[in-house]
């Protein structure tokens, strides 16, 4: 599983494929938006691609604990225990970024088209810009 420190190794590798695919979209004049669990500890790999010149935003879509819980029992992908367990590993990762928490949009009140905007809204005000 990818939330344990013995996965470390693999995750990077997932990071390093989705940035060489995000690279080459970009690179043919798209607009990539990336959706995953990235935290402040792999941003590393998206650093090297503003050294490259590439636009990178940093957002993280942060919903209060209650909600995050409530949203996570509800997957069928896999059994609530795990569910449970994943979400209070995960919130503890995420609950306090540090010098990120600008780049958190706090969603637990949004419809998916209101998280949308916001993204929008972070992007063209250049206020998640990573550097």
């Amino acid at each position: 599983p990818p939330h344990l420190p013995e996965s470390n190794e693999q995750n990077l590798v997932v990071i390093e494929a989705f940035l060489e695919a995000a690279k080459r979209y970009a690179r043919g004049g798209y607009d990539v938006i990336v959706d995953g669990i990235v935290g402040p500890w792999f941003l590393e790999p998206w650093r090297t691609l503003v050294r490259e010149d590439y636009e990178v935003h940093y957002i993280v879509l942060r919903a209060s604990k209650e909600e995050t819980m409530k949203r996570a029992v509800e997957r069928s992908k896999l059994d609530r225990k795990t569910n449970v367990e994943l979400v209070e590993t995960m919130w503890e990762q995420f609950c306090n970024l540090g010098i990120y928490e600008s780049n958190v949009i706090e969603t637990t009140t949004y419809s998916i088209q209101g998280a949308v905007f916001a993204v929008k809204e972070k992007i063209s005000s250049g206020a998640a810009l990573l550097s």
